[in-house]
């Protein structure tokens, strides 16, 4: 999103779910919004230095998906066993980092990114450092309250997706198609909230 505080006001207009400003991605050339969720968060984001954006994986990924209109980008599993998943996948760690609201560094590792930017129906794998804020519990006043995701909409080989995540009891469905993130469905107080690629 070339603009994240158009894009904020679009989401927030639209769907009623309030954003809060995130930060720069160092070496990444990217900033961010977080539109918090308790136990996960929604990410909004864009390239803010073309020139540093070029040299990393992520910057590439989102300046190439730039054309697609605000659509989802990918997703995240956020794990603390970050090491033997990345071995079981034959994977790099690698970290990242971007300075809070209060000025403290947020910090985590991550593995699989250039495997989703690939094939966006996988996602990558991302620990938080002890000490960081996880960005879904901050505060803000969505329109309807206690919002989840409730359902995750993928396009791919679901076969392929079973083997990449292994055991778990996320919310997702996978449907044959080319690789993508297809929509979101959140869940609240005041009902469901569809997030899809065709209204995006």
């Amino acid at each position: 999103m070339a603009d994240l505080a158009t894009a904020a006001q679009e989401v927030e207009a639209r769907y009623g779910l309030a954003s809060v400003q995130g930060g720069r991605h160092a070496g990444w050339g990217t900033v961010n919004r977080i539109v918090p969720l308790g136990e996960t968060y929604l990410e909004l984001i864009a390239v803010a230095d073309e020139t540093e954006a070029a040299r990393s994986s992520f910057g590439r990924w989102v300046a190439g998906a730039r054309s697609r209109g605000g659509r989802p980008l990918g997703w995240a599993v956020r794990t603390h066993e970050l090491d033997e998943i990345a071995r079981r996948l034959g994977l790099e760690v690698g970290a990242g980092s971007r300075p809070s609201r209060d000025g403290r560094l947020l910090r985590w590792r991550l593995a699989g990114m250039e495997q989703a930017a690939a094939e966006p129906s996988l996602p990558f794998f991302i620990d938080w450092a002890p000490g960081s804020t996880f960005p879904g519990r901050i505060r803000v006043a969505h329109r309807s309250s206690d919002l989840k995701i409730a359902e995750l909409q993928l396009r791919g080989d679901a076969d392929r997706l079973a083997d990449w995540l292994g055991a778990h009891r996320l919310p997702i469905t996978v449907r044959p198609g080319t690789a993508a993130v297809a929509g979101i469905t959140l869940a609240g107080a005041a009902g469901e909230i569809v997030l899809d690629s065709a209204r995006l």
